[in-house]
């Protein structure tokens, strides 16, 4: 099917759901249409004069689908489908499941970069910086058991784990994966009570690291990222 074709299985939006409507209305499209991954899009120009909608509300629905690694856009060329998008047809909205899918494959990036910071950091930090993981880890599973933002604390943790591996390209990386995947605002990802359960192995992560045991270090990423990836799954599974 041509990609002018897909624009048969859309239908004008209504003014009152545009903005929420679009993305689920686009990924419709792409399900019914039998696009896949290497399938060019329609043009933004088409797809807004379809749905009814304007052209900026359209790009800004496929700003976040690139945020999410769903399409790439190759200029003055068009729009490619990246990854495979299918609806939900249960209890779990269209936008979570997708991000939940873009979610697992960052982390499976991470594992791969993590599992080598902390190696690194484990054989390579100083005793002070030991002593500095210890401590921000002391006070991240504090801030965690007191209810209070954590973020912040869990940036410092890593962010002196990333220092002590003696490549700060590493932290760089790392630190760009968290800001690279666009959440949107409703999104259960980007809530405080999303990756809870991660956090008590914390504390073997900063044991392993400061007392130099690289391979219990390396387990201990493992399993925090094994927990993330488990809780992503069950939010996008819910009802299967």
């Amino acid at each position: 099917m041509s990609r002018n074709g897909a624009l048969s299985f859309l239908e004008p939006l209504e003014p009152r759901t545009r903005n929420v409507a679009v993305l689920d209305a686009l990924a419709d499209m792409i399900e019914r249409a039998g696009l896949t991954i290497g399938d060019r899009l329609p043009p933004e120009v088409s797809l807004a004069a379809t749905l009814g909608v304007g052209r900026s509300t359209i790009r800004e629905a496929l700003n976040r689908w690139e945020g999410l690694g769903i399409i790439k856009r190759r200029r003055g060329d068009g729009t490619y489908l990246a990854a495979n998008v299918q609806t939900s047809g249960g209890l779990v909205p269209t936008m979570v499941r997708l991000e939940g899918e873009a979610l697992l494959r960052l982390l499976e990036v991470r594992r791969a970069l993590e599992a080598d910071v902390v190696r690194r950091a484990t054989l390579n930090a100083s005793a002070d910086q030991r002593a500095e993981i210890g401590r921000l880890c002391d006070r991240l599973l504090e801030t965690v058991a007191k209810g209070r933002p954590w973020r912040k604390a869990d940036h410092d943790f890593h962010q002196a784990i990333y220092n002590a591996s003696g490549n700060p390209m590493f932290g760089e990386i790392l630190m760009k994966l968290d800001h690279a995947l666009e959440r949107s605002a409703e999104s259960p990802f980007g809530v405080d009570e999303f990756g809870l359960a991660s956090f008590p192995p914390h504390r073997e992560l900063s044991d392993a690291v400061v007392s130099g045991d690289t391979e219990r270090a390396v387990r201990a990423i493992n399993h925090i990222l094994d927990i993330v990836v488990e809780e992503v799954r069950d939010i996008i599974t819910i009802d299967a």
